[in-house]
């Protein structure tokens, strides 16, 4: 809903991940958590609690959406990503739930630390209200206040570690730790997949890398392993058992039921240098080799054997065994004793389901093309955003130019014309960056459209450094033309900096063909295919991406996008 009234339920890939997602895994989990909020809904406010009911409205039609169009049931639903919770809406939210028939979908809050649980103790309607405590990045711990609740604990956001083998020794801790020691019984992975540019905030951080669309390479990553080592053999409605803990020299265990019969033990004795995660601090401790006894009583009494899995870091010398299936080990009278080396992960468990997935080799890594063509021509797009795009700030679609019967019919647009309320703290320019953050000479053009007069602008960038959170500091050389019928060179996104300006003649409502020519330390630059400005001096930075954006948040368009890297 980029503006009131704009229901649209098909932007973005979320709603194609979500359905692929459930084709692999019909019992998968499905949350939403808003990280930004559109401008309308504060009133002017930079605030999405300005006006509480029309902020639930606008959440609760995305969950009636998201079964209405895609027949996804959304399970739970958060507040705002780490951001300062509001008791009255989250009340609000409960309500509104509950009037449009969705009573089954939980409330997660607050998605940043503890304190809604304080708050939840001393209004009883708040505590209500909420089904899960959520908390991002714990460090494995919790607070008296949480557990007093008698709540659903979740460690609802944590990893976020670069996904080589320490990450996965990070992943492996976490995972048994932040039940052994914060009762939590979910953690969830920020994020499942690097499908992102490397050199964007957090590169890397996730289960695996994808990010290479243009190649098609991807690489499974040691936390992917790490994960099948639980999810494998316990599924959402398991239970955790009472009786889990720390080793007695270094390690944890936990102990998991479907109470039908099945039970599953997940053993980690990951080292402190091999297992840190990038927040917080992990405090100092220290593993060694030992022997681990477990004794199965109750209903487990009478289990003869358990499946056996197997994983070792072995960082001398990077030959690692990751999700390995050993001989079953056997039970006698109720006891099993295991040998323990340290980095090492294990599960046993009745469950004879485990198996280690087979895959081709993924096609070979390769640099973005330093050849690149986009001419948006795509009548029925299967998504809004064109490839390799990358929006900073704003937000580029597809567009069909009715208003256009010459060559701009299929076309590029920004679309959101107000300051959203964010989550980071955005640029006041929008941006959507392309290529490899290596390139240093470049030529890059496109065909623009200003559709603002007077005030509107627009920019093709190259050697852009920054983007995420960053944004606003991005440097680069930015090559603007205003509706206003003048032009400028800027080094930096702000547009500060400014290393040339001047007369172009540029106004809205006509086409206008920009090229943006960079080397070494010199920038030059073309209108409609004639010299506009030259020698420009640009000292830094060095390389960065290409990119195209608009002054502010207005429309415009952008079509024939071309660069050329040396």
């Amino acid at each position: 809903m980029h503006y009131e009234g704009d229901e649209n339920y098909f932007r973005g890939y979320e709603w194609w991940l979500m359905k692929e997602a459930k084709k692999r895994n019909p019992d998968i989990t499905l949350i939403g958590l808003p990280w930004a909020f559109p401008y309308w809904l504060g009133k002017g406010q930079s605030t999405p609690y300005h006006v509480r009911d029309i902020t639930a409205s606008y959440v609760v039609s995305w969950i009636i959406g998201a079964k209405q169009y895609h027949d996804l049931d959304i399970n739970y639903v958060g507040i705002w990503n780490e951001r300062k919770f509001d008791g009255d809406y989250i009340k609000v939210l409960r309500r509104t739930l509950d009037k449009a028939g969705l009573p089954d979908v939980g409330i997660i809050a607050a998605d940043g630390n503890w304190d809604i649980s304080v708050a939840m103790e001393l209004d009883p309607h708040l505590n209500g209200a909420v089904e899960i405590i959520g908390v991002h990045y714990p460090g494995t711990d919790t607070t008296p206040e949480a557990l007093s609740t008698q709540k659903t604990l979740w460690s609802s956001e944590d990893y976020s570690t670069f996904n080589n083998d320490v990450g996965g020794g990070c992943w492996a801790r976490i995972l048994n730790q932040n039940y052994v020691n914060g009762r939590m019984t979910s953690t969830i992975s920020w994020n499942l997949v690097a499908s992102y540019y490397q050199d964007l905030s957090f590169g890397g951080d996730g289960l695996m890398t994808a990010e290479e669309p243009w190649s098609g390479n991807y690489v499974v990553e040691s936390p992917i392993w790490i994960t099948a080592h639980t999810t494998q053999f316990a599924k959402p409605g398991w239970r955790y058992l009472q009786t889990i803990g720390h080793l007695s020299h270094g390690g944890s265990y936990v102990a998991l039921t479907d109470g039908k019969g099945n039970l599953t033990i997940v053993i980690e004795t990951m080292t402190h240098e091999h297992s840190t995660c990038i927040r917080p601090p992990l405090p100092p401790y220290s593993v060694s080799p030992q022997n681990a006894t477990f004794s199965l009583k109750g209903s487990f009494a009478t289990v003869t054997e358990l499946q056996l899995w197997y994983s070792k870091f072995e960082f001398q010398h990077s030959k690692h065994t990751l999700f390995k299936k050993l001989q079953t080990v056997k039970v006698y009278a109720g006891f099993l004793t295991l040998s323990l080396d340290v980095d090492e992960v294990y599960t046993l468990t009745t469950l004879t389901t485990g198996q280690k997935g087979q895959y081709k080799d993924p096609p070979n890594s390769s640099p973005f093309p330093k050849k690149y063509l986009d001419d948006f021509n795509v009548r029925n797009p299967a998504f809004d955003e064109a490839p390799y795009f990358a929006d900073q700030t704003g937000v580029f679609e597809y567009f069909q130019n009715l208003t256009d019967p010459g060559p701009h019919v299929f076309t590029l647009r920004q679309v959101v014309t107000q300051r959203p309320i964010a989550w980071a703290n955005d640029a006041d320019q929008t941006i959507s960056v392309i290529g490899d953050h290596s390139w240093e000479d470049v030529t890059v053009s496109c065909d623009v459209l200003i559709e603002t007069t007077n005030s509107g602008g627009v920019f093709i960038a190259a050697r852009v450094d920054k983007g995420g959170e960053s944004v606003r500091e991005a440097m680069g050389i930015f090559f603007w033309v205003f509706a206003n019928g003048t032009y400028r060179v800027t080094n930096d996104i702000g547009g500060k900096m400014v290393r040339a300006e001047g007369l172009s003649g540029t106004n809205a409502g006509k086409w206008h063909t920009l090229t943006l020519t960079v080397k070494g330390q010199w920038a030059y630059g073309m209108l409609n295919g004639y010299p506009l400005w030259e020698n420009a001096v640009i000292l830094n930075p060095k390389n960065g991406w290409a990119a195209i954006g608009t002054y502010s948040f207005e429309y415009a368009q952008f079509d024939n996008f071309q660069v050329l890297a040396d």
